[in-house]
Order: C-alpha cells, then sequence, then structure tokens
C-alpha cells in the first residue's frame, strides 16, 4: 500500500509542476500533497520541520516568479499597466488554449498570453508599435524566467519530500 501512495504522490506533485506553467500556484499544491503524504505516515518519515521548509520554498517560488517577471518586463522598458497587461492576459491565454493537445495547449497560452498583453496594451498606451514589441518580449522573457525558477524550486520541494521517505 506505501508504493501506491507514494506513486500517487510522485503523480500528483506532477501535477503540481504542470500548473506552475499555466500559472497556477503548483507548488502550493505541492506543498499539500508532500503535507498529506507525511500525515499519511504520521509525521514519522517527513517530519514538521520539512513541512516548513516547503513552506518556505512554496513561498519563495511564488515571490521569485512574480519578480523576475517584473524585472523582465522592466528591462525592456514596460509600463506598469502592460505588466499587469501580461499577468492577465497570460492567464486567459491559458485558459483558452487549455482544450489544446489535452490540456499542454495551457502551457503555449500562458507565454503568448504574456507577450500578447503587455504588447497590446503598449500599443493602445504609446502607438508605438517597436516599443510595444520590446514590452511583450520583456513580459515573455520575464514569464519564461519566473517559470524556470519556479519550476525548480518545485522539483526541489519533491526530491526534498523523497529524500525523507528513503
Amino acid at each position: 500500500m506505501d508504493i501506491f501512495v507514494i506513486i500517487l504522490y510522485i503523480v500528483f506533485a506532477l501535477v503540481g509542476i504542470f500548473c506552475i506553467f499555466i500559472g497556477l500556484p503548483g507548488n502550493f499544491l505541492i506543498l499539500l500533497f508532500s503535507s498529506l503524504l507525511a500525515w499519511y505516515f504520521k509525521f514519522e518519515v517527513i517530519k514538521i520541520n520539512i513541512i516548513i521548509l516547503l513552506v518556505a520554498l512554496a513561498i519563495l517560488g511564488e515571490v521569485l516568479e512574480f519578480v523576475i517577471g517584473i524585472i523582465g518586463s522592466k528591462k525592456k522598458k514596460a509600463s506598469k499597466s502592460a505588466i499587469v497587461g501580461s499577468i492577465i492576459f497570460s492567464i486567459i491565454g491559458a485558459i483558452l488554449f487549455a482544450p489544446i493537445f489535452f490540456g499542454l495547449g495551457a502551457i503555449f497560452g500562458a507565454f503568448l498570453g504574456a507577450f500578447l498583453g503587455a504588447f497590446i496594451v503598449e500599443f493602445f498606451k504609446f502607438h508605438d508599435v517597436s516599443k510595444a514589441i520590446e514590452s511583450g518580449k520583456g513580459a515573455l522573457l520575464g514569464k519564461l524566467g519566473g517559470v524556470l525558477v519556479k519550476t525548480i524550486i518545485g522539483f526541489i520541494m519533491i526530491t526534498t519530500t523523497l529524500v525523507n521517505l528513503f
């Protein structure tokens, strides 16, 4: 039974990793699944200090994703409204493209949405295509960087949980 629970944990934790790509708080899902696994083992194998570490890592992942996204946009001189537009359109893109390729289209949609959100806002604000393209690139690069760091943190969380099991 224990091996089945561990395999189930790995599957759900990987779902958490997927959620990161579509703009959902995947590391908090990993935290939830790790906490449930710790509870299943009565906190004897995965102790509460590990859960506290995972909480800190999940929060760090969210903060870094947000900050890196802003830094990417600001490097290309995107306005605050373009940054907000990239966040909103990233979510919309993930939702709209989710039905494509069995849900994998959501990943493409999130990144495309980040670019288009910044591009559209900057274009309507300044009527300058080149500035809008640069802002879109910044939003896209910021999104990529933020997601990469958050994904690495997610895998660190999963690894930390599994190492404590064995």
